[in-house]
């Protein structure tokens, strides 16, 4: 089975659910908190598809990684009902698929920055004004990280737009222009 697939059909049904009870966007910030989760302990991943796990634990865990309390209870059913279905393995890409489609559905415009260096706040606030002036009136969230390989400059990521401003990167250009000389 495409286990792309699966957790897409889950993620469209929880955003479709969501919507209705109001809960669409706790159920976002749920599930970014998670996705959080396990980009920040690999160890999340292993319990969740560990097999000798019961499903009871697996479930608590997401539950607290999440950053869930009694009131998600539309957050609390879903993670039931993977449990149910066995597929509670799949949450990570679950939560994946929920944040994309949640975006698109609200315009949110996912940001990354990575630069060389961290940024001053002046130069920071200039580049969100521009990146905010590309996109429009849309929501824009912003993930920012460190790269020292790009030696200088940045790179902006903006869903499948990408501006490379590096110091790397105009080296390896200039070597491809000398090479093809």
């Amino acid at each position: 089975m495409n286990d792309g697939l699966i957790p897409r059909r889950y993620a469209k049904a929880l955003l479709k659910f969501a919507a209705e009870k109001g809960q669409d966007k706790r159920v976002y910030q749920l599930m970014q908190t998670l996705s959080d989760s396990f980009a920040a302990q690999p160890a999340l991943g292993k319990a969740v598809t560990n097999p000798f796990v019961p499903a009871a634990d697996k479930t608590k865990l997401l539950m607290t990684a999440s950053g869930a309390d009694a009131k998600d209870s539309v957050f609390a059913d879903f993670v039931r009902l993977l449990d149910v279905n066995n597929r509670i393995d799949m949450m990570r890409q679950v939560a994946l698929a929920y944040l994309e489609m949640y975006r698109k559905a609200n315009d949110i415009y996912l940001v990354e920055i990575t630069s060389a260096a961290p940024m001053g706040d002046k130069e920071m606030k200039r580049l969100k004004a521009l990146i905010e002036s590309h996109v429009g009136g849309a929501t824009v969230e912003y993930e920012t990280a460190v790269d020292p390989d790009l030696i200088g400059g940045f790179v902006v990521k903006i869903d499948s737009e990408r501006l490379d401003a590096s110091i790397k990167n105009e080296l390896k250009q200039l070597r491809l222009k000398l090479l093809s000389k």
